[in-house]
């Protein structure tokens, strides 16, 4: 993991997942997101596809973007995805 800043997009927005562990925490995130009303950034038919497949299809595609804090009392990274515009 390179956090040189060649990873950094936006200010610090990030769009390309370096783990597992960061694509899982992105998609829960990005999921929850659509669960309140946000418009989904890929075409899907809601009738046919879960909320969480469409975040893990869009997080993959690099369409969510997300910053990295500092760790919290747990020692885990904090993620956050990117407001809707």
């Amino acid at each position: 993991m390179n956090d040189g800043p060649d990873d950094h997009t936006d200010g610090g927005m990030r769009h390309e997942v370096d783990s597992r562990f960061r694509l899982t925490t992105v998609s829960v995130l990005r999921s929850k997101q659509l669960l309140h009303g946000s418009r989904p950034r890929i075409e899907a038919d809601p009738k046919r596809r879960r909320n969480t497949s469409i975040a893990l299809e869009e997080v993959r595609r690099g369409l969510v973007g997300f910053t990295v804090g500092d760790t919290d009392q747990k020692g885990g990274a904090v993620v956050t995805p990117e407001p809707e515009s």
